[in-house]
């Protein structure tokens, strides 16, 4: 069995501790959390030891792994410490707020040799990880642009009573919404070189961003948009929907299904089904021992502990991957501060003259 503790138990936290808690191969030993009323309840009810301070949890009880679900202005800590004591780490996403803090833990993780990994679910939606495999192939071509749509009823009025309406906490659709939008496209096709017009737009939030919208540039021409709104109630939750053109056809992937258009190749013994195909979520996906929200939930800390189990140290979802996360994160932070350019300042008109604009690169947003 895996000893699992777990630190934070806000939404995520109690869904973690629901599935955990039903893992045939893991044995939650210790929680904590700052609510001492909530803490004192789940113990008189299920007897699982709890704790107010994470490092009593991590120095008192005989742990192998833990399970991180703070606000996100304390990941980093929290990771560092459970690093340091050789545990394997399962991180709720945003992994860090400072992207070189999330390079040097992955480092980090790296060197210890445990199993790490971020909470970024979608990588294990059956969807789109079809969708993945169909690119993996070059199935479209050579890619050439990417669109990422993710849009939710999370903040419908002006409220500031969770940390996630405090910036200084992590809080705002950026970092709490748009991040799985940019972490399923550095996924699926990889991570940009470069963002340009990023805007963090507020709508009901007085201190963080409701509305997130930017370009992506890739290192091989491919260009890419992310928008991203967390106070759309349109949607009953969240919904994130990623669009794929290339030279061979276009694809569109969502939790539900994927829809390709796949040009018949030229001198292929085999040719693709011609025009639209579509196929659904409940064709890849599979099942779980538990469901709660989706079953990526479960399937995602199901691999995490099997992955503890086998000894297997690479992860579709690694603190590697995350912190590439992060540093587009940080990039379109930079970028949305650069100053705004009137359309009529110092235009002369010059034909066929391709107009510059603002970029910020991925690679130099840790600076």
């Amino acid at each position: 069995m895996v000893n699992v503790g777990l630190i934070g138990l806000g939404k995520m936290g109690l869904s973690h501790l629901a599935i955990i808690n039903t893992h045939p191969t893991a044995k939650l030993t210790g929680v904590c959390d700052t609510a001492g009323y909530l803490c004192s309840i789940l113990h008189k009810y299920t007897g699982i030891k709890v704790f107010s301070n994470y490092r009593e949890l991590l120095d008192q009880k005989s742990l192998d792994a833990v399970i991180i679900a703070t606000p996100s202005r304390f990941h980093g800590e929290i990771v560092r410490e459970a690093l340091l004591r050789n545990l394997h780490v399962f991180c709720e996403k945003p992994f860090c707020l400072d992207a070189a803090e999330g390079l040097e833990l992955a480092e980090l993780a790296d060197l210890k040799g445990v199993v790490n990994q971020v909470g970024y679910h979608y990588r294990f939606v059956g969807s789109f990880n079809e969708a993945k495999r169909l690119l993996d192939t070059q199935a479209l071509g050579r890619l050439h642009h990417v669109r990422v749509e993710a849009y939710g009823p999370v903040v419908l009025r002006p409220k500031g009573a969770t940390w996630r309406a405090k910036g200084s906490e992590g809080g705002g659709c950026l970092y709490d919404y748009a991040c799985h939008a940019i972490d399923i496209v550095n996924y699926l096709v990889g991570m940009p070189d470069a963002v340009s017009g990023t805007v963090l737009n507020r709508v009901f939030s007085r201190d963080v961003d409701d509305e997130v919208y930017a370009t992506m540039h890739f290192s091989d021409g491919m260009t890419g948009m992310i928008a991203a709104n967390w106070s759309d109630d349109s949607l009953r939750r969240m919904s994130t929907q990623v669009t794929v053109w290339g030279t061979n056809g276009r694809m569109i992937v969502d939790r539900q299904e994927v829809k390709t258009f796949i040009r018949p190749k030229a001198g292929s013994t085999v040719p693709p089904k011609e025009g639209w195909d579509v196929r659904y979520t409940t064709d890849f996906h599979n099942d779980v021992w538990y469901y709660l929200r989706g079953e990526e939930y479960s399937a995602q800390l199901d691999y995490f502990i099997r992955s503890i189990v086998d000894g297997r140290r690479e992860n579709i979802s690694s603190f590697a991957s995350a912190a590439q996360t992060d540093r587009v994160v940080s990039a379109m932070l930079q970028n949305a501060g650069d100053a705004k350019r009137p359309v009529d300042s110092g235009i002369t008109i010059a034909p066929h003259r391709r107009s510059g604009g603002f970029l910020s690169s991925v690679k130099s947003a840790l600076r």
